[in-house]
């Protein structure tokens, strides 16, 4: 990968390489675009199988950032941080406190948190060495985790899709399928039973899936087959990049909604699900709710307030869809249509000297 090639074409304007010899730590910094303020995303640890596989993932999820501050209408600008190793057994006090240290130096140009093999707990031990983090436990100042608030932002989707789609926003009598029972699948499943859904749903751990269908009454069903599950939502809520040429078209979905960060292979794959017609609720507004969580406890952490503001990505959605349809695009090129003018935008009242 030619780095600087790369940073131009997805708009980035900093990625930093991170080294500590006495932790190990090997870790990435990648910094999208500061335009609307200063970047925020969280970090994931994860063993990839190349340095070149680290930084395509955090080149791709601090763009995906970017659009999902701007698209949420917060203040902030997006990043990510990845860190290279197995996060059940290269965890330590010192990676974490060393990962603080290298956050530090950025001075609050970039905050990070908890995201996939991280927890908030990781975090605290960062916390000796920096205070840019959020996410944080609640004894520790922070709002705690984020799982719940975000399944909330992606049931303000999926009623925004059934609602353009069927002219109502009920689940009740509705099959949804969900992938991936983790800190947001489980929630966004108990929900969907909740209000009266019949849902299927997969994880790559059996036990979490045979767990989770006794607690909830679910049908469990294998990883890949939730795929090609019959259904009215198929909620991604694992990995990304499971939409794809491969699997495209084996979906039997009317919507697709879920949690997971960079679902879709690329921006092709959402052109075909438009000649599909199936309607795509672009993760990054479907997912947003953790994102405005965290980001509101750097103004004083205010539940009623975040509630409010996840509630609007129905709203948001609902536009989108309609603009969609009117134009004849992707739900996906409306909402970047969307972002890209609010960056130009603040881009331009930024000129006045204060």
């Amino acid at each position: 990968m030619d780095i600087f090639d790369e940073m131009e074409r997805r708009g980035h304007e900093q990625v930093i390489f991170n080294y500590d010899r006495t932790s190990g730590l090997k870790a990435i910094i990648a910094i999208h675009d500061t335009t609307l303020g200063p970047a925020l995303g969280g970090c994931r640890m994860l063993p990839y199988a190349s340095e070149e596989a680290a930084l395509l993932d955090v080149l791709r999820l601090s763009e995906g950032m970017t659009y999902k501050s701007a698209a949420a209408g917060l203040d902030f600008g997006g990043g990510k941080t990845v860190i290279i190793g197995d996060p059940a057994r290269d965890k330590s006090e010192v990676l974490f406190r060393a990962l603080g240290r290298f956050i530090d130096t950025l001075h609050g140009r970039y905050r990070t948190g908890e995201d996939v093999g991280t927890s908030e707990d990781d975090f605290v031990q960062s916390l000796r060495e920096t205070r840019y983090l959020v996410g944080l436990p609640q004894a520790y100042g922070g709002s705690g985790d984020t799982g719940d608030n975000t399944a909330l932002g992606v049931m303000q989707a999926i009623h925004a899709a059934l609602m353009h789609r069927f002219g109502s926003a009920s689940l009740k009598g509705r099959r949804v399928a969900v992938q991936g029972l983790g800190k947001v699948g489980y929630h966004v499943a108990r929900r969907a039973v909740e209000e009266g859904a019949e849902v299927v749903a997969a994880d790559i751990n059996p036990h979490v899936v045979g767990r989770v269908s006794s607690e909830l009454g679910i049908e469990p069903t294998d990883p890949w087959a939730v795929l090609e599950t019959a259904c009215d939502v198929f909620a991604p809520c694992a990995l990304g990049n499971v939409i794809n040429r491969d699997t495209v078209d084996h979906l039997q979905c009317q919507i697709i909604a879920g949690s997971a960060n960079n679902q879709l292979e690329d921006d092709q794959i959402a052109e075909t699900l438009r000649e599909k017609n199936i309607l795509y609720a672009p993760d990054f507004i479907a997912n947003a709710g953790g994102l405005i969580q965290v980001a509101d406890e750097i103004q004083g952490y205010h539940p009623d307030r975040v509630k409010h503001q996840i509630e609007a990505i129905y709203d948001v959605l609902l536009s989108i869809f309609r603009e969609a349809d009117d134009a004849k695009r992707s739900t996906t090129a409306v909402a970047l249509d969307h972002v890209k003018n609010r960056l130009s935008a603040v881009h331009g009242i930024h000129r006045i000297y204060s």
